[in-house]
């Protein structure tokens, strides 16, 4: 098994909503914030090549969308979904699989481009697309705190073209590969638990955006559910920290992997890593 950090875009975005109600006063110890109160946020999408499978986890935002959308991401610096690929020797026609965390924007939005006739089409032609049936629900029919979130063209065409398949429960999606279901951030987030050798990889998405979020308060403001992402949070800790998991974050601009220590302060990130040095 080979697993790669796919970045598909940099960008910014309100301290105050990646921290719900910690003060600023306490996050920008942990976080650094510019003169406009933003921190610099990742998309990191995962590949996980095993046998002939090559399975991507989450696309980024994309391209397709009108400019007023991107005038409030803040897109900087050069990187690109393909550009990540190609950085390991494959292209978008090589994935087989394309299995999204959530259907937010900013995790699916480059499963599909519009082309020189404005139609919509298939990023990853050769793939099958999976996500659990409760988020396509709750995507296709959203709460009005939720509804910024989701846009139809970013999915619509996915179950169009038959090519997407809905998740019922959690489990095993190929040998080494479960999919764990987790609600808080928002309804139905599958959470990939990658088993490669003797190591356990978590891909955590937005149940844990950032390093800085692992204290059991540090919650995000766009979280729906936020006591369930705290129960959720206390259990999944505790689970990680016994048997040792490495957590990979999607959303962290300086941290990609860390695994956990216990403190007088509660569970606490120990070694900080790099993918490519585990």
């Amino acid at each position: 098994m080979r697993i790669y950090p796919i970045v598909s875009e940099n960008w910014k975005m309100d301290g105050g909503v990646a921290f719900g109600v910690v003060p600023k006063t306490i996050w920008q110890k942990l976080v650094e914030p510019d003169e406009n109160n933003m921190i610099k946020i990742t998309t990191r999408c995962l590949l996980v090549v095993e046998g002939d499978r090559k399975i991507l986890f989450d696309t980024g935002m994309g391209r397709k969308q009108a400019e007023k959308y991107y005038s409030f991401r803040y897109i900087f610096g050069e990187a690109g979904l393909e550009k990540s690929l190609q950085n390991y020797g494959y292209t978008k026609n090589d994935i087989t699989d394309v299995v999204f965390t959530h259907l937010h924007d900013d995790h699916c939005g480059d499963a599909i481009r519009i082309n020189a006739s404005g139609k919509p089409e298939l990023t990853f032609k050769n793939a099958t697309y999976y996500c659990s049936a409760s988020q396509w629900e709750w995507a296709n029919n959203p709460n009005k705190r939720e509804a910024g979130s989701f846009f139809k063209i970013n999915f619509q065409h996915l179950m169009d073209s038959g090519k997407l398949r809905l998740i019922e429960k959690e489990g095993l999606f190929c040998p080494n590969i479960k999919l764990r279901i987790m609600d808080g951030h928002t309804r139905g987030q599958l959470i990939p638990v990658i088993t490669d050798r003797e190591k356990t990889f978590v891909f955590i998405a937005d149940f844990i955006p950032l390093l800085a979020n692992i204290p059991i308060p540090y919650i995000a403001s766009v979280d729906i559910q936020p006591l369930d992402a705290i129960k959720g949070k206390v259990s999944f800790l505790e689970e990680a920290l016994e048997k040792n998991y490495y957590l990979i974050f999607e959303h962290d601009y300086y941290h990609e992997v860390c695994n956990l220590k216990k403190t007088e302060k509660g569970i606490q990130p120990d070694k900080i890593f790099r993918l490519s040095e585990i």
